[in-house]
């Protein structure tokens, strides 16, 4: 006999992410709707451990679509990590009658609701991280905002730096990925793009690619690094010492995750939100919500975790062609 789910709690956990909010919104609002109702599970896995909830209406998520960060916080749990601490979280879900978990958030999050899922729990997932970097889905909630509010942040840089003739060497978030980084770099014609991914020649892939911007007649050099490649200072006098600029280092940090979701990432929240409840309501679980060629699809958890992404190097190529004989613009 299929589980009857009843009443279900929704949580979102690790870094946050713009969309998240129109993702919860999504979740209540499908769940309201077939006669569901919600729990909101504040602080992640750590308060599903402390019983640290909020009851869900339409109301109460009305004007959260447009608004960046998660309404219900985000927090990390060591304690989440431990067998005492999954068996208090199991003890929440029985105490708050709760008969299932919409998971949103990262690898880190769906590592926590397999667990739980293996205590009895179901769970549903979906996929919310700048970095874009979870395996099973072609795009996660928040990457475009992130992307968009790195783009703009550089435009402006470069206004200055132009003007000052200047080197600019930009950070921006990808410890582990360097989708946000490849993507922003060829959006604002970036002189060089460095990522994970890809292994470092610092003579051919920064020095020799300024030099050639250089002779072709600029005067003004956009370098964007991931973080996971290094420090952005230290690219910085690298630089200084093989060319004889000085460049400007920025650091993006924490701007690049806040403000209000642009369009793709609201519908998509929204789209993946739904489609999570209606995996609840039609008797399937323990799956992550994830977007392949355009479309919803819903992946067993544990083939989820295994899945990998890998950085579509046709992009890189596309970007050092941009360069070739002309220097960035």
């Amino acid at each position: 006999m299929e589980k009857q789910f009843k009443r279900i709690g929704v949580l979102t956990s690790g870094g946050d992410a713009p969309g998240m909010n129109a993702a919860v919104r999504a979740v209540v609002r499908t769940a309201l709707s077939r006669g569901i109702e919600v729990v909101g599970i504040r602080r992640g896995w750590a308060g599903l451990i402390s019983a640290d909830f909020v009851m869900l209406n339409a109301s109460s998520v009305g004007h959260i679509l447009s608004s960046g960060g998660t309404m219900l916080y985000t927090a990390r749990s060591e304690e989440f990590i431990t067998e005492k601490g999954q068996d208090k979280a199991v003890a929440t879900c029985k105490m708050l009658g709760i008969d299932g978990i919409v998971a949103i958030g990262g690898d880190g999050t769906f590592r926590g609701a397999l667990a739980l899922s293996r205590k009895g729990i179901p769970v549903v997932g979906v996929p919310a991280t700048i970095d874009n970097d979870v395996g099973c889905t072609n795009y996660t909630i928040g990457f475009d905002t992130a992307c968009n509010t790195a783009i703009e942040c550089i435009d402006r840089l470069r206004d200055t730096m132009q003007s000052h003739e200047r080197c600019s060497v930009v950070e921006v978030m990808g410890r582990n990925a360097g989708f946000l980084a490849l993507y922003v770099g060829i959006a604002v014609g970036a002189t060089a793009v460095l990522v994970p991914e890809h292994d470092l020649d610092f003579q051919r892939d920064v020095v020799e690619r300024i030099q050639d911007s250089r002779l072709a007649g600029n005067t003004h050099f956009m370098i964007v690094v991931a973080e996971g490649v290094g420090s952005a200072f230290d690219i910085g006098k690298k630089i200084h010492e093989a060319v004889g600029i000085e460049p400007r280092v920025t650091v993006l940090g924490h701007i690049q995750r806040g403000g209000a979701p642009t369009a793709r990432d609201r519908e998509t929240a929204t789209r993946m939100g739904y489609y999570a409840v209606r995996a609840f309501a039609e008797g399937r679980s323990n799956v992550i919500i994830g977007t392949q060629e355009g479309g919803i699809v819903e992946i067993p958890i544990e083939e989820a975790l295994q899945m990998k992404k890998h950085l579509q190097m046709e992009r890189y190529e596309i970007m050092e062609s941009m360069q070739i004989g002309l220097g960035a613009k």
